[in-house]
């Protein structure tokens, strides 16, 4: 057998090399997905291999890589970890590493809260666009501030309003806007300017989100009832018809054509209405509120 050239020694070489390094990172990379998968063992199955690995085998995987390779997903991973287990410290450190986005700030808005520093925990859910972490503290402070409820509420649908991405988060921020609004209504004076004054500001936003999100019956509803607290019946009628043809099975659309009719003097139409409407759902509010309208 003639001996190897040294061309063909170099390919020998280079080639076990590839083969070492190929296999070192195919072993890596299956490290790495063993220690993904037991960190996120409470989703699996029970009996399968990640319900069989400790958890910590996967921490300790992701804090090797987060030294010698950090990327963000093992940053965002390590700090929610972190968290759960109660050390806010190595969570803000780990939250701290990643980029600029969202995702980040909502994490450091967790790790503030966990601290009791509700403040700031609020400003970086409005800064992560966080709609349920700004309502829920939108709803604690409509307790006893409705209008600074509304105020916050503002804020967020404006931060929304920026990001042509969160179309339908917009409407449903006006949509609670409109709800804060009435309970600022309610505290007014009644009858006087500034309580009427509350009431069209919760029917513009009731309107803005139909106009966002024409085919949400919800929200049609909403400011139906809103333009019919106000005696403007043709309006309140037109809404009704809108979230009626949106959802034909809407007990409560079908009820508020009923409520207009009667409110127009024609009890004959305001029956036939009621008689649909409890076909759809007897315990509908607007069916319920079209029955007391018709004894």
């Amino acid at each position: 057998m003639a001996p190897k050239t040294l061309r063909e020694r170099r390919f020998t070489f280079f080639r076990a090399i590839a083969v070492v390094t190929g296999t070192a990172l195919l072993a890596a990379l299956a490290l790495v997905q063993l220690a993904s998968d037991s960190l996120d063992a409470r989703a699996a199955a029970g009996g399968t291999l990640p319900r069989l690995i400790s958890p910590r085998f996967g921490e300790a995987v992701y804090v090797a890589l987060d030294r010698f390779a950090p990327a963000s997903y093992v940053e965002s991973t390590l700090a929610q970890r972190a968290l759960e287990r109660g050390d806010v410290a190595s969570a803000q450190r780990f939250a701290l590493r990643l980029p600029a986005s969202p995702s980040r700030d909502e994490l450091l808005a967790r790790i503030a809260g966990a601290r009791g520093q509700d403040p700031l925990a609020l400003e970086y859910s409005l800064a992560a666009f966080d709609s349920d972490a700004v309502l829920a503290a939108a709803q604690r402070l409509a307790v006893t501030n409705p209008q600074g409820a509304y105020e916050l509420e503002r804020l967020l649908e404006a931060r929304l309003s920026g990001r042509a991405t969160h179309p339908d988060a917009v409407a449903e921020a006006r949509w609670q806007m409109g709800l804060f609004a009435d309970q600022v209504a309610w505290r007014e004076v009644p009858g006087s300017t500034a309580q009427r004054a509350w009431l069209r500001i919760a029917l513009s936003n009731f309107e803005s989100a139909v106009a966002l999100a024409p085919l949400s019956e919800r929200y049609a509803i909403a400011a139906a009832n809103q333009a019919d607290l106000l005696a403007e019946r043709k309006r309140a009628e037109a809404l009704f018809a809108r979230a009626a043809e949106i959802d034909p099975g809407s007990a409560d659309a079908v009820a508020g054509l009923g409520v207009v009719a009667f409110e127009n003097g024609d009890r004959t139409a305001a029956a036939a209405y009621l008689k649909r409407a409890s076909a759809l759902d007897p315990r509908a509010l607007m069916v319920r509120a079209l029955q007391r309208d018709l004894r």
